[in-house]
């Protein structure tokens, strides 16, 4: 157990610098261009999957509760509000970076994600307005009391180490207990829970990618920095992570149904992409 415990502190503790800089860098992008992204998104139409997906794909400090709070007001469509919870994964950026993966993978991992969040948003605005015959329902801002943020009104520097104190802590209890659970069930037992049948790895990474918080996308990245899991059971799990924004949807939507029909989609959309990545082996 002491092992386990100094080894976990010490992996920490090698994270520290990497991922203070990543954050500092995230709200200095935040700072200075985050409003006129969410305005941006706010004046289109029928590009907003394209957009929404684009940045959505920048790690920046509750987009998607942004998101859902403009969906709640009818600003943004169900294509755009999917592409950005698709492209959205929480702390994976600041997870591949600190772990040193190389540069190019980390390009192609955003690069994938942003891709199949824009087709899948496209699809379901051609579903919803071509098949379906559906209309964009009619803007109601009055609906969203308030926008959702994470309280970076501290300054850049301040939050950036508010949120590199948070996340670590998050390391650190879920690396306990990963390196715990590799003791007692073994490397090999544990990646066989994620792939010892098909097609259950991928549904198994959704479902934990769909926990608004941002320890289930640490868990996934870790798990494939690892090698426990392959690209496409992290990748199931990494689209389906949308961070806190379905909190926030569920707090400012009232219609219940529609709000499980979201979480529906967002999973399924997953688990295809998912188990398309591991058969094609990108």
């Amino acid at each position: 157990m002491l092992d386990i415990c100094l080894d976990t502190l010490l992996d920490g503790v090698k994270l520290l610098p990497f991922l203070f800089f990543t954050y500092l860098l995230m709200e200095l992008l935040e700072h200075r261009a985050g409003d006129r992204l969410v305005d941006k998104i706010a004046r289109v139409d029928k590009a907003g999957p394209l957009l929404g997906a684009a940045f959505g794909v920048v790690p920046q400090c509750g987009f998607s509760a942004a998101a859902s709070s403009m969906y709640a007001g009818r600003i943004i469509t169900l294509g755009t509000l999917i592409a950005i919870y698709l492209s959205t994964s929480d702390e994976m950026l600041p997870i591949l970076i600190s772990s040193s993966m190389p540069p190019l993978l980390i390009v192609k991992i955003l690069a994938i994600k942003l891709v199949i969040a824009m087709i899948s948003g496209f699809a379901i605005e051609i579903v919803l307005h071509c098949v379906l015959h559906r209309k964009n329902e009619a803007m109601d801002i009055h609906t969203v009391c308030e926008e959702e943020h994470c309280h970076c009104e501290d300054g850049v520097l301040v939050s950036a180490v508010k949120h590199t104190i948070r996340i670590f802590v998050y390391i650190l209890i879920i690396s306990f207990v990963l390196n715990f659970a590799l003791e007692i069930i073994g490397p090999e037992n544990l990646k066989g829970i994620f792939s010892g049948v098909p097609v259950l790895g991928q549904m198994t990474a959704a479902l934990v990618g769909l926990i608004p918080n941002c320890a289930s996308s640490v868990v996934i990245t870790s798990l494939y920095v690892d090698g426990m899991i392959d690209a496409g059971m992290m990748m199931a799990g990494l689209l389906a992570n949308a961070g806190v924004g379905f909190l926030v949807l569920f707090r400012l939507n009232r219609n219940i149904r529609q709000n499980m029909s979201i979480v529906g989609i967002v999973y399924v959309i997953s688990v295809l992409w998912g188990i398309l990545i591991s058969f094609v082996g990108l």
